[in-house]
């Protein structure tokens, strides 16, 4: 039997989507319900979160990055191995690019492809009765898209909550959880987002915080039974980005976590073993794996931790000399020469590649990309098209002298030009691989 699912949307990013997310898979899971998390669009650090809540893992689901068929798979995958699924939205519901139908990124998308009614998380400070103007505007906006019922959040005073809620269900929508302000309750953030969840320091403690405000502030009945059952199309995982070695030596730690779930998963279906390592703690790749994977995170916060780090220094030169080694983001920064970190401190990195990166001058880069290999590298064949998506504030301040990867474009095609540099077996990018193109 399917697993029942709902999607948990809001106005804008910042509205309590996540903790309101984050609290109800805890309660569920309280309650014995298996229940697992889903994240639409390109978001690594919530999954973490909801697999911290639930002990089930998470799973993006993209309809940008990911071909229709892998998009169904993974959802239907998801559903079997649940009992329900709460899906949290990037940024707003509809926020997603122009392009084909049905394919923005946005989950709004994932709520008119399955069906998955729509449980609204408005911050109602700053307003009163206008939350029903708002409401009225997300139920009317797509026809296809279904909001199921509301969640009013930091509310001022039991006042405000009566007029709020009595202007809303004036429309019939049905009032779910009403949420008084608690700025005790805030997520901690940094310049990518939330802070990750391996970083609290009590993390259970914190997420059972968030499903105690749930219990006391939602009818958590009410919300499951708002929910439908999720039953995507038959698909496959054709275009899941395959293993690049059936022995993989991963880094793992603080600084350097940002992998999706639904990649390194598909990877162990595929008989490949992940074998973790910690850069942090001065550890090398293991030497019996055939291909090293340095993810992305946050390095420029360890920069000096990593400069230091003399058995991961040497381990990574000996593995690169006959084994294929890729950097994502972070981890392209690490291959490279220097890093400069935000105080302007210039530290020494691998060198495996020849640019340097600056966190000292933030820009920011953001966006879905679509990559064509211009040679072989751990992502695929040359002339292989890889989508992913690129999020960081670092900027290349020495481009060195190596060949380029990728030629990229945008989300909606249009050229960046080469990015990412290549040398020998090892290879890098600012950008997240997510899947391959279809």
């Amino acid at each position: 039997m399917s697993a029942r699912a709902i999607i948990i949307g809001a106005p804008r990013s910042g509205s309590g989507k996540t903790s309101v997310t984050i609290g109800i898979l805890r309660a569920l899971a309280r309650r014995g319900i298996r229940v697992r998390g889903a994240k639409s669009g390109p978001d690594y650090i919530d999954p973490g979160f909801h697999e911290a809540a639930t002990g089930l893992s998470g799973v993006n689901l993209d309809s940008w990055a990911m071909a229709p068929a892998l998009l169904n798979a993974l959802a239907g995958e998801a559903a079997e191995n649940a009992d329900f699924i709460v899906l949290e939205s990037a940024m707003g519901l509809f926020d997603g690019i122009p392009g084909t139908p049905g394919r923005s990124g946005a989950a709004s998308d994932l709520a008119a492809l399955y069906g998955i009614p729509t449980l609204l998380v408005l911050d109602v400070s700053g307003q009163s009765t206008t939350v029903a103007a708002v409401a009225k505007g997300f139920a009317a906006y797509r026809p296809d898209v279904r909001i199921a019922g509301v969640v009013l959040n930091r509310l001022g005073s039991e006042r405000h909550r009566k007029l709020c809620t009595e202007a809303v269900e004036a429309l019939g929508l049905p009032v779910v959880g009403a949420i008084m302000r608690d700025p005790t309750l805030t997520m901690p953030e940094r310049h990518l987002g939330l802070v990750q969840a391996g970083e609290h320091d009590d993390l259970i403690a914190f997420i059972d915080r968030m499903a105690d405000m749930v219990e006391r502030s939602l009818d958590l009945d009410a919300v499951m039974q708002l929910a439908a059952p999720l039953l995507p199309s038959a698909g496959d995982f054709t275009c899941a980005l395959p293993p690049p070695g059936q022995r993989i030596a991963l880094a793992q730690d603080n600084a350097f976590t940002f992998i999706y779930p639904h990649v390194a998963n598909h990877w162990r279906k595929a008989g490949a073993e992940l074998v973790p390592f910690s850069p942090l703690a001065d550890e090398a790749p293991d030497p019996s794996c055939n291909v090293c994977w340095l993810p992305g995170g946050y390095p420029e916060l360890h920069a000096g931790k990593l400069a230091a780090a003399a058995n991961f220094r040497r381990g990574m030169v000996e593995f690169a000399r006959a084994k294929p080694v890729h950097g994502e983001c972070g981890g392209f920064m690490v291959l490279g020469k220097a890093l400069q970190d935000a105080g302007g401190t210039i530290h020494r990195m691998l060198g495996l590649l020849g640019h340097t990166t600056s966190f000292a001058k933030r820009k920011m880069h953001l966006g879905y990309r679509q990559a064509r290999l211009l040679s072989d590298c751990s992502l695929g064949p040359q002339g292989t098209v890889v989508r992913g998506h690129e999020f960081h504030y670092a900027q290349t301040i020495n481009e060195g002298n190596d060949q380029p990867l990728t030629d990229l474009a945008d989300g909606q095609g249009a050229p960046l030009g080469p990015s990412g540099y290549r040398r020998g077996s090892v290879s890098g990018t600012f950008f997240h691989a997510i899947a391959r193109g279809d």
